[in-house]
């Protein structure tokens, strides 16, 4: 009790109105990466895709690796969702984690690890509310699905403009890249996600035919 109260007496507040700042502002390309894994399952399975999903890519970020925007896919089953939305949320979310530490390193350093822990958790809610609002509009609107490509597309881009690997090298047309480099992935996203989905959609349809057939 002693301890909590001088926690609480002696925490850096301002780096944890960042954090959760933080969370609220970065966390809309995870939601995304969520709903667009989730789109497929059946209504009584998304709730436990967000929440498995989420849950191990949380427990994952707590691991020190490395790793690079992989393309969403929507899965029609729960294990094949939540292994998705692991490996492409515990991927998207180094921003967030970087974010999050840089915020924490205001604080005394007794208190960094307990605050990277706190900006994870509370990112969480605020994913997951996101994610089944995403879900909805979906549902609603199916084009949305290509906003969503078209969003983490965008990131991509900005991520690769930005990238120490690229901006030490070349830091003046890194600059002027950096909006055409996400438009330009953005649009790359979508038409691959457009033609992929045409695709799938013949294989169903051909599929479809053959039963009726039988």
């Amino acid at each position: 009790m002693e301890y909590l109260f001088d926690l609480l007496a002696n925490l850096h507040w301002a780096a944890v109105g960042q954090i959760i700042m933080i969370d609220i502002l970065l966390g809309g390309d995870n939601a995304v990466v969520i709903a667009m894994a989730c789109r497929n399952l059946p209504e009584s399975q998304r709730n436990k895709g967000i929440f498995w999903g989420t849950a191990g890519a949380i427990a994952l970020l707590l691991l020190p690796e490395d790793g690079d925007h992989e393309k969403v896919e929507g899965s029609s089953k729960l294990i094949g969702a939540i292994k998705t939305i692991i490996v492409a949320d515990f991927v998207m979310s180094f921003d967030n984690v970087i974010a999050i530490a840089g915020a924490a390193q205001q604080a005394h350093e007794t208190h960094q690890t307990l605050l990277i822990i706190f900006g994870l958790l509370v990112s969480v809610p605020f994913i997951v509310f996101g994610s089944q609002i995403i879900l909805k509009l979906i549902d609603r609107f199916p084009a949305i699905i290509y906003f969503g490509a078209g969003l983490l597309g965008w990131i991509a881009g900005g991520m690769i403009a930005s990238d120490v690997f690229v901006t030490t090298r070349w830091p003046e047309q890194a600059f002027m890249m950096h909006y055409p480099l996400s438009v330009g992935c953005a649009a790359l996203v979508i038409l691959i996600g457009h033609f992929l989905g045409k695709a799938k959609m013949k294989k169903l349809l051909a599929k479809e035919m053959e039963k009726d057939r039988s």
